[in-house]
């Protein structure tokens, strides 16, 4: 009886779930609808927060353009980012200062991870680059003083 009773009790809970899921209704995000943002001292750089925002305690979703020949210098997040490339190539490299003999190329479709506190740089060094990063709040961007 009281193994009947779980299960009676496992299904009206998979029912309810379902039936909750069932509600639910994709909200796409128009991501033309989301203002670019560009910092000052970065006039090659723009972005768009798709998902979450800088601040926020969440999982969040931005996405960047790169101009044709744009450097960003060394920097670190707090924590870990993943980054597909949407267009073009990124060429990406990690230490304190811009070396490129240690840049990677990062084709159209491919993807890396910058680990937390890593000091990395990247350039669009043959064309205009969209790439988009996703990983969890708050967040940042602190640039390396090399």
């Amino acid at each position: 009886m009281k193994h009947l009773l779980s299960i009676i009790l496992a299904m009206g809970g998979l029912l309810s779930m379902t039936a909750s899921a069932q509600n639910l209704v994709p909200e796409p995000i128009q991501v033309d609808d989301q203002a670019w943002i560009s910092p000052p001292t970065l006039p090659g750089l723009k972005a768009r927060w798709l998902v979450g925002a800088e601040q926020r305690p969440a999982p969040y979703l931005i996405r960047v353009q790169l101009l044709n020949g744009t450097r960003v210098p060394p920097h670190s997040h707090p924590d870990e980012r993943n980054t597909s490339v949407l267009k073009g190539t990124l060429y990406v490299g990690f230490g304190d200062s811009f070396d490129e003999q240690k840049l990677v190329a990062i084709p159209n479709g491919a993807v890396y991870i910058a680990p937390a506190d890593t000091p990395h740089y990247l350039w669009a060094k043959d064309g205009d680059v969209l790439y988009q990063e996703a990983g969890s709040g708050p967040t940042g961007t602190g640039f390396s003083s090399r």
